[in-house]
């Protein structure tokens, strides 16, 4: 694993309010074929007014947006490539309203404390069923250390998550509710969301019946498939049986010791 691989695994990362609809609009520049410069150009000129002109940091959140998205869909890390293209098809090719869980996996693939943030929201929301923004910023610095940048960009994520409609706001200020959750009954979008959660995970491998209680996809409502479909529905998945009813679903170039990989 490179060492810039490592670093997106403890970086806190997304430091601006993303919105679903500047994602989808990216991804759809990318698709139209538009070489990087002029989605970006793109973006500045169509994001210029979301941000408030008496504010005199205007320009820092218009290019830290910019950057949050281009890095998502246009120029992501190397090694998620792979997976940025495979995204990119299924949006090209699945309804509309099953998007949201590729962006939730590409942002996640990116931005790893997206993730972090999501599994905190989903073991919450399981246990007394709201959530307050309180809450994960405590156990967020318990991961990331006490710092305040963290209680920061959780806020953010949590905006992002309630502009994404999978959150809604509670009653009570600072709290949240889930909102419908969206069914995916798809094989492949699903094998793509496990890759994503996978490339998320330093460790790059998830028990596979964990993945469909894993709180990290919250918003989600994920049908079961056989892990060995899975696995076929991706060239960059295999598992590993270990005896008789536990199979472990890993990244192909991962090895592990104990078990027979099946491909």
């Amino acid at each position: 694993m490179s060492t810039v691989t490592t670093r997106r695994f403890t970086q806190i990362g997304i430091d601006r309010l993303v919105r679903l609809k500047w994602l989808e609009r990216t991804a759809n520049l990318v698709l139209a074929g538009n070489e990087a410069s002029v989605i970006k150009t793109t973006l500045q000129d169509e994001l210029k007014n979301a941000f408030r002109s008496g504010n005199t940091q205007v320009r820092g959140s218009l290019d830290k947006t910019i950057t949050i998205l281009m890095k998502v869909w246009v120029q992501p890390p190397r090694d998620l490539h792979e997976l940025q293209a495979d995204g990119l098809r299924l949006l090209a090719t699945i309804p509309c309203d099953k998007h949201v869980a590729i962006h939730w996996g590409m942002v996640m693939a990116v931005y790893p404390f997206w993730g972090a943030v999501a599994a905190c929201v989903g073991r919450l929301l399981r246990l007394q069923g709201t959530v307050s923004t309180a809450q994960v910023q405590r156990r967020l610095k318990e991961q990331y250390g006490e710092r305040e940048t963290v209680s920061r960009r959780v806020r953010y994520i949590l905006r992002s998550f309630v502009d994404w409609d999978v959150l809604t706001e509670a009653s009570e200020a600072g709290s949240y509710a889930t909102g419908l959750p969206t069914v995916i009954d798809d094989f492949k979008i699903i094998a793509w969301l496990l890759e994503a959660f996978l490339r998320a995970q330093p460790q790059g491998a998830i028990e596979h019946e964990a993945l469909y209680s894993s709180p990290v996809f919250f918003p989600f409502r994920l049908r079961r498939f056989p892990a060995g479909r899975l696995v076929a529905g991706s060239g960059r998945l295999c598992f590993v049986r270990h005896g008789l009813n536990q199979e472990l679903i890993t990244l192909r170039q991962l090895r592990h010791a104990g078990g027979s990989p099946v491909r």
